[in-house]
């Protein structure tokens, strides 16, 4: 089972573009589209899409529309009373895949909401995941996540953690053995972030990812999956590294494509998998959403897993001769 938390919710509303985006002028709008969001929301989504049981909790009233959605599509959810109305995120995409986000900062939460909140997660069964995802509601404390995650921990849990910004610093911050999360998935952007180095050169060279993904298994992360958009993605556990690159793909929105991408890795972990084979099914998860619109989720059917390609990384030689300059 695939427990999703998602503290900060959206309606996720699309917008596809006839032509290239011109600032400032007036443009007619091709095609209209509105889904449940949320990180973990997509997460779900994806679940029910392959038949894996999954639970979405998250703030919303028990009587809302976005409910409603949810039990429509057959995600079963956990709600508890929100702070205030829920967001709508913006998404314009152009024809050739360029995809512009326009994501609201959500209700004002406080201590007390989010307690409810963490109290439905812990007092919900399962022997899965559970996966703490997407941006913080204003409100809420930098470590909020990294406290849940260890809490949890301690209850023998597996939990992964996918944000950034504050809450993936804090998450960082507070690595130790035992409490880390056992999968954490940054971006290229968003790792480099935490372990001090350029995004450009991560996203341009799967070693250095996967040496600055190592630094975090180092203090105490089991997995780190971080994927690199076209380029594919790395996974570093203690047991090794590997890179997959993605098969062709004609790219339609790259929104939601990084939480198709966690679910193909749980989904085969769940099943057993080796580790390069949670990989290959990771990235083919997240290419086969890049080729759909919006935030539509791929099923089973739209998944090519054959055709990615997957190597190990070879990080000893490379340790041997010395760290990277940004971890000097």
């Amino acid at each position: 089972m695939i427990i999703t938390v998602t503290p900060n919710p959206s309606i996720d509303r699309t917008l596809a573009l006839p032509g290239e985006l011109v600032r400032g002028g007036v443009l007619r709008v091709a095609a209209s589209l509105d889904q449940p969001g949320g990180k973990g929301v997509n997460i779900s989504r994806a679940c029910v899409a392959a038949g894996v049981p999954t639970c979405a909790v998250l703030p919303v009233a028990a009587d809302d529309p976005f409910v409603r959605e949810l039990d429509r599509l057959g995600v079963p959810s956990a709600p508890v009373p929100p702070a205030g109305p829920m967001r709508v995120n913006l998404t314009l995409t152009e024809p050739d895949g360029t995809t512009t986000k326009l994501n609201a900062a959500g209700a004002e939460v406080s201590i007390a909401d989010l307690d409810v909140l963490a109290d439905r997660v812990l007092a919900l069964p399962g022997d899965g995941w559970v996966v703490l995802a997407g941006s913080l509601p204003p409100g809420a404390p930098d470590g909020w996540y990294a406290d849940l995650a260890a809490r949890l921990r301690a209850t023998g849990r597996r939990v992964a953690v996918d944000t950034s910004d504050a809450a993936l610093d804090a998450v960082v911050a507070q690595l130790a053995p035992g409490s880390a999360p056992s999968l954490l998935k940054p971006n290229a952007e968003e790792l480099a972030s935490v372990v001090g180095a350029d995004a450009a050169e991560l996203e341009d060279d799967p070693q250095r990812v996967a040496l600055a993904a190592r630094t975090l298994v180092d203090r105490g992360v089991t997995t780190v999956l971080a994927t690199l958009g076209g380029a594919g993605a790395v996974l570093v556990d203690a047991t090794g590294a590997w890179h997959a690159v993605p098969p062709p793909t004609r790219v339609v929105s790259t929104v939601g494509a990084g939480d198709s991408s966690l679910f193909g890795y749980l989904a085969a972990d769940l099943r057993g998998a080796a580790a390069p084979d949670r990989l290959a099914a990771a990235v083919a998860y997240g290419s086969a959403a890049a080729a759909l619109p919006g935030t539509t989720v791929p099923t089973p059917d739209d998944v090519r897993t054959h055709t990615v390609r997957v190597r190990a990384l070879d990080l000893s030689a490379t340790a041997h001769e010395g760290e990277p300059s940004w971890q000097s």
